[in-house]
């Protein structure tokens, strides 16, 4: 059972998957274990992730670990279809995700895969923990825990932790080292430039280029675009990350300000409507648009296009927007993650960590989980009932709410990352570790 555009797609989809997987060494090591340990036998795992070549090694490495994996996309325009198509035809994962999916069945796909009645989530946006805590409360006793790749999602998830409305352990991959500091820097900053290249095929050298947030992501596409020619303005609200963008080199200021001069602007917060309709009638004749954050939610693209005289597509991904003023503004990807949206996402070499941190997080939900037995339940599911007579369940012994892999699975990251570069690095000696470890000893 899938729903995938077309399974004739799944040969080129297959060599996509082989030449991610050759990029991703540290997550091959991790399937190896996984093939002799299978540390997530008996688990069932729904995922809800971008639905890329890098993550269709994730999955398969999830299912070689023993986990029956059901997958559904986390963008409706981020799909690769050639994958989606592999995975079923060629690995046998159950993949809900076609590209350009409209609300209805983006939301349709995030049920099929809660269908499969999972112990393990997995997220990209917190879209499966929210919808499990909303229409489908009653599988929330049955699922171990689940894992989150995004700021957003971490940030949604927190905020259902302060309320008291998170009855789930979740670990908050994103805040694993190995993660935000490569993926969302690194991968973000190539990534997002990668696709406003695709879409546009403009020169960046000379331009003004606004990034509204400062974070791991802002930062990451600031290098990239500084490093390109590009003349970059940073927008911020928090006045620590606004120094270090100043004290980096860049120009800082308001928005409102730095609109009036922006030839392209890009979103990277986790918040909504950063560029709101009162900015519109501010905005640079012939300024291009772009999004770099999870949902299409930071600038205001549907009150755009209300605003708008006309629209018409020029490009892939490339919408004209002229205002009723006259004033043309050029908007990629309708608003989503243009990164995911018209390239490819972040190169396998960095999703290789950030999916290496998930890979661990499954088995360390796996391994902190209890069973109990339960006779003659039942409960009911997006109008679907599900029964049990006589079997076992788990819960997690980890409380609800957001946690942190251990450091030491940064450290293991780390290390083979390095290894497969290569690398080497220094050892503290026996001498060193007793210095650092006390305080008898000064100057």
């Amino acid at each position: 059972m899938s729903d995938v555009k077309d399974l004739k797609l799944a040969s080129s989809g297959k060599l996509k998957i082989e030449w991610a997987g050759s990029q991703m060494k540290v997550l091959e090591k991790i399937k190896l274990r996984f093939k002799k340990e299978k540390p997530l036998k008996n688990i069932t795992l729904a995922a809800c992730l971008h639905v890329t070549a890098e993550t269709a090694n994730l999955v398969i490495t999830l299912k070689i670990g023993g986990a029956k994996v059901a997958l559904c996309a986390s963008n409706p325009l981020s799909t690769q279809d050639e994958v989606a198509a592999s995975l079923v035809k060629d690995f046998d994962i159950p993949t809900f995700a076609i590209k350009g999916e409209d609300t209805k069945t983006y939301y349709n796909h995030l049920n099929k895969v809660l269908d499969f009645n999972p112990q393990i989530t997995m997220d990209d946006g917190a879209d499966l923990v929210s919808l499990l805590h909303s229409e489908r409360k009653n599988q929330l006793k049955y699922v171990i825990g689940s894992s989150e790749e995004t700021t957003t999602g971490v940030i949604r998830l927190k905020a259902m932790e302060k309320d008291g409305a998170l009855n789930l352990p979740v670990i908050a991959v994103n805040d694993s080292l190995t993660k935000h500091m490569f993926d969302n820097r690194y991968g973000t900053g190539q990534s997002t430039i990668d696709g406003i290249l695709r879409a546009t095929n403009v020169l960046l050298a000379g331009k003004k280029f606004l990034i509204c947030g400062y974070g791991w992501c802002g930062r990451g596409l600031a290098a990239r675009a500084k490093g390109m020619g590009a003349q970059v303005i940073i927008a911020e609200v928090n006045p620590v990350r606004a120094l270090e963008a100043a004290m980096d080199g860049f120009e800082v200021m308001r928005i409102a300000d730095a609109i009036k001069l922006a030839d392209i602007i890009v979103t990277a917060t986790g918040n909504k409507h950063v560029i709101s309709k009162n900015h519109f009638n501010s905005l640079k004749n012939g300024v291009i648009l772009a999004n770099a954050g999870h949902f299409n939610v930071e600038f205001d693209y549907n009150g755009l296009i209300k605003e708008a005289k006309t629209k018409r597509t020029l490009r892939n991904y490339l919408e004209e927007v002229t205002l009723s003023s006259g004033k043309k503004v050029f908007v990629l990807g309708e608003g989503r993650l243009i990164n995911l949206i018209s390239a490819e996402g972040h190169p396998p070499d960095v999703m290789d960590m950030s999916f290496a941190n998930q890979a661990l997080a499954a088995e360390y939900l796996a391994k902190n989980k209890q069973s109990f037995s339960a006779s003659k339940q039942s409960f009911s599911a997006s109008k679907q009932s599900f029964s049990a007579s006589k079997q076992s369940f788990s819960a997690s012994k980890l409380k609800p709410g957001v946690h942190q892999l251990p450091d030491e699975f940064d450290k293991e990251i780390a290390l083979i990352k390095l290894n497969t570069l290569g690398i080497e690095i220094d050892k503290l000696t026996k001498e060193q570790q007793k210095y650092l470890n006390s305080w008898q000893e000064g100057t």
